[in-house]
């Protein structure tokens, strides 16, 4: 008997959907950041197993979009509560609000297995969690509540029990070697940009859109050519830096998790381009690969 099944992840942003992701499948897949909007597409995580295989859908987080490229997050965000089979809602303590009302409607009326995750138990007492616990389970009745906290590994393992358990019989739905949906330049590109987010403030990390041109993998190393896309001209001053310091310094972390990431050495080529207001038009954002329709 083999199980099979979607589980997809959604929640409001920096509830630990992406941190969930890598904890369940075993591995770092998603991108991880303590800003918002860290994760801007759908990424399917697939954990392989004898018996089972699980296809982990990590989502953007919930948010009012405020242009094209934040509405393009969302599409992916509600085709997530059609094609799943278990639909794993992270929150933590006082996230109480979905920042869609109809998408909790939706979470409320679903007639798949809904598993809430309250997630960060690790910085709340016994008696928060309490709280927690009676709030929403007057809130969202029809959902098996796991207080879990991904930084302590608590729970991790049950949930991943309790998933396996609520999959269908199913053969496996992508082959059993594959582990994700996406490219080797897709993760490339999210290497590059954690390390944008982490280093660079305000407005650069979310005015840039990373594409990587050349991945040639060779007996001995990866040679790599990606660009880095801003909005303004001011923005490419600030990720090259003073006498190209800065982008220096992003090609020797993004090279270090890319080496780690394909266990082989690796050779960075980062260049810098003006693409203006690329967050705003539909051509530019279906070029990046965001439009979904």
């Amino acid at each position: 008997m083999h199980k099979s099944s979607f589980v997809n992840i959604i929640g409001n942003p920096n509830v630990g959907k992406s941190s969930l992701t890598n904890a369940l499948i075993g591995q770092k897949l998603s991108i991880i950041t303590s800003k918002a909007q860290t994760t801007r597409h759908r990424i399917l995580a697939i954990l392989n197993h004898e018996d089972y295989q699980l296809v982990i859908s990590d989502t953007p987080g919930v948010i009012k979009p405020s242009h094209k490229l934040h509405k393009s997050m969302m599409d992916f965000v509600s085709l997530t509560t059609e094609d799943a089979d278990i639909l794993l809602y992270v929150v933590e303590q006082n996230d109480h609000k979905l920042k869609d009302e109809k998408l909790f409607s939706k979470i409320k009326n679903i007639k798949i297995p809904v598993i809430l995750v309250i997630n960060k138990i690790d910085l709340i007492d016994q008696e928060k969690l309490n709280n927690e616990l009676n709030f929403w389970n007057d809130n969202l009745p029809n959902a098996e509540i796991w207080p879990t906290s991904v930084k302590e590994s608590f729970n991790i393992d049950k949930l991943l029990f309790r998933l396996i358990e609520l999959s269908p019989e199913s053969p496996p739905f992508f082959p059993k070697d594959q582990l994700t949906d996406k490219s080797e330049r897709f993760f490339v590109n999210e290497i590059i940009r954690e390390k944008i987010l982490l280093n660079y403030k305000k407005e650069v990390p979310y005015s840039v859109e990373v594409v990587t041109e050349e991945f040639k993998e060779q007996e001995e190393i990866i040679r790599i050519r990606s660009v880095i896309n801003v909005e303004r001209s001011t923005q490419k001053g600030i990720i090259i830096g003073h006498k190209g310091s800065a982008i220096k310094n992003l090609g020797t972390q993004s090279r270090i998790d890319i080496e780690k990431f394909f266990g082989k050495k690796v050779f960075i080529d980062l260049h810098v381009k003006v693409n203006k207001n690329w967050r705003s038009d539909d051509n530019k954002l279906k070029n990046f690969g965001y439009h979904n329709n």
